[in-house]
């Protein structure tokens, strides 16, 4: 068959060539392409706008909404701390009395500060090491599985801070002993 077809071709070449389509057939057909394409593509959605009320409404319901939404978790929260005479109830009164000594004495070296800042510095350097190693227990006092140890060196790193703060108060006190002594000689000479 396509030898045949292609015969028929070749015999009447001429008569192919000697025609030619119409002048407005290329115009029929790019106006049917814009028909179809028209049909067949996604129209184009035009760019919503909102107003600046609509924005600063929504704008508060999330802020609202999320107020709430924290107000409730802070509520259903446990507290962070541990109760200490739940642990030990001797080892808690222990706490509270070591802590107001410590208050007591930290009071009297800021005293110091006032006459001697840099001796301060020096003195209050250590209590801050000390101090941040008894906030680091106190966090894992709660999750800790022996609570009791950790109450127990939380209790021994307040008895430290203690001693330190004795010695401190006591080197003060001799410094200034001494620069009396040293007055009443200048004084007497």
């Amino acid at each position: 068959m396509s030898k045949r077809l292609e015969d028929f071709m070749s015999s009447n070449r001429e008569e192919f060539d000697d025609l030619e389509p119409r002048a407005d057939i290329w115009n029929n057909i790019a106006k049917e392409l814009d028909a179809w394409e028209e049909v067949h593509t996604p129209k184009k959605r035009e760019a919503k706008t909102f107003s600046l009320g609509f924005v600063l409404k929504v704008a508060a319901s999330v802020i609202v909404v999320m107020g709430l939404g924290f107000g409730l978790y802070l509520k259903n929260q446990k507290p962070a701390g541990v109760n200490l005479a739940d642990i030990n109830p001797t080892y808690a009164k222990q706490q509270v009395h070591y802590a107001s000594v410590i208050e007591g004495q930290r009071t009297r070296l800021k005293l110091v500060a006032k006459f001697d800042p840099q001796l301060y510095h020096e003195f209050n350097a250590e209590l801050i090491k000390m101090d941040a190693n008894y906030k680091k227990l106190n966090i894992d006092l709660a999750t800790s599985p022996n609570q009791e140890r950790v109450l127990r060196a939380m209790i021994r790193n307040l008895q430290i801070q203690t001693e330190v703060l004795n010695q401190q108060l006591s080197v003060i006190e001799q410094f200034n002993q001494s620069k009396k002594d040293h007055q009443n000689e200048d004084k007497n000479i």
